[in-house]
């Protein structure tokens, strides 16, 4: 059964530790995918455009489903980690493949990017994604191209 696309959700919200710095979020869903993009964005930089980070495809194993497989489409070293991680942990929570770009910048961060800091901002997009997520993801089990699983 096809689902209709979802209309894209954006949402922002403070960067943990950051001033005057924000996390915009645009994620759409659709029948057989998830797209995310995350980017931030700093009071005095509102007028310039986000630098590319990395895109990472990523779904699930139906084999492993606790380690779900995935592959970067565009490398940008500095977000490629964060990126990764984040596709994984949708595909595996979503049941769905998952496409995610981010180009999320620790710099006007707290302490200039720490791990505590990237761990902090990285479970709040999960918590925001997931929670946006969860009206609209399948119930049913799917497989990655999309049809259900028969019992």
């Amino acid at each position: 059964m096809e689902t209709p696309a979802s209309e894209p959700i954006q949402v922002s919200f403070p960067l943990p530790r950051g001033m005057d710095t924000k996390i915009h979020m645009r994620l759409t869903v659709q029948s057989k995918a998830i797209l995310l993009f995350v980017t931030t964005v700093a009071a005095e930089d509102m007028d310039k455009p986000a630098p590319m980070g990395s895109f990472v495809y990523a779904l699930p194993d139906k084999y492993n489903p606790s380690q779900p497989l995935s592959t970067t489409i565009y490398s940008a070293e500095a977000t490629l980690d964060f990126t990764t991680r984040l596709a994984k942990i949708l595909a595996k929570k979503a049941k769905m493949p998952v496409y995610v770009g981010n180009s999320i910048s620790f710099a006007s961060a707290g302490l200039g990017g720490t791990m505590e800091e990237e761990m902090e901002a990285f479970k709040q997009v999960v918590a925001v994604a997931l929670d946006k997520l969860q009206p609209l993801i399948h119930t049913a089990d799917v497989l990655p191209n999309g049809t259900e699983v028969k019992n």
